[in-house]
């Protein structure tokens, strides 16, 4: 895995793709001068298909004729067995969706017949690139990941970081695979957005559903 995270109001580092599923292959590069919306979800993660994935779309649909992309980035930190890149082939190309998913949005009724999604992803959507965790788990390996993911780690007690160092080791120990840009973009889970001005730097980060996308590229538009 990459060692260096990138940081807020740094060039953004483009997206490690392993497949384009859906438009593409797109660049960072190629969207300069536009603000570029990049959500991140995972296929089974019922949350990104009721709030961060229509969000998405709506600010596509609102501004697809302004000067902003939206791009789309599944991921998989868990459940390696659904986070496929078959299943995000047969969500894009079918909009059928399996797992959590597939049993929360059945429950809410929001799927049409034999579980498929009420709408489509209009946007480019690659597969994160899953790198294979190396084992035994070296220490640079877990410091890597504590400080990607631990805010002031340094400012902690002694106790405190020998236990936080401790749970990453076992976490990382059973985790099979660790996903680059997720990981490499320090973002904390799904549905993540990631926001980029149209000088191509990182501006911000969001975990969850805020509502406030929108705001967020109206701002950076105004630049």
């Amino acid at each position: 895995m990459n060692s260096v995270t990138v940081k807020t109001g740094s060039p953004a580092p483009d997206l490690k793709v392993s497949e384009w599923v859906q438009g593409g292959p797109v660049s960072l590069k190629d969207h300069l001068g536009k603000v570029v919306v990049v959500e991140v979800f995972q296929v089974n993660c019922p949350g990104c298909f009721v709030y961060g994935i229509p969000e998405a779309i709506d600010t596509y649909n609102k501004y697809k004729n302004n000067k902003v992309a939206v791009l789309g980035l599944a991921t998989a930190f868990e459940d390696f067995d659904k986070n496929t890149i078959e299943n995000l082939k047969l969500l894009l190309n079918e909009k059928k969706v399996v797992g959590e998913t597939l049993t929360t949005l059945t429950y809410q009724s929001k799927l049409l017949n034999e579980g498929k999604l009420s709408y489509s992803i209009p946007f480019p959507v690659g597969m994160d690139m899953l790198v294979k965790e190396k084992l035994p788990i070296d220490e640079k390996r877990i410091m890597e990941f504590v400080n990607a993911n631990v805010l002031d780690f340094d400012l902690y007690h002694e106790k405190d970081k020998e236990q936080i160092i401790s749970r990453v080791k076992s976490y990382l120990e059973t985790k099979p695979y660790s996903p680059f840009t997720f990981e490499e973009y320090s973002l904390r889970g799904t549905p993540s957005t990631i926001f980029i001005d149209k000088k191509g730097d990182l501006r911000e980060t969001t975990f969850g559903s805020t509502g406030l996308m929108a705001t967020t590229v109206e701002k950076l538009l105004s630049e």
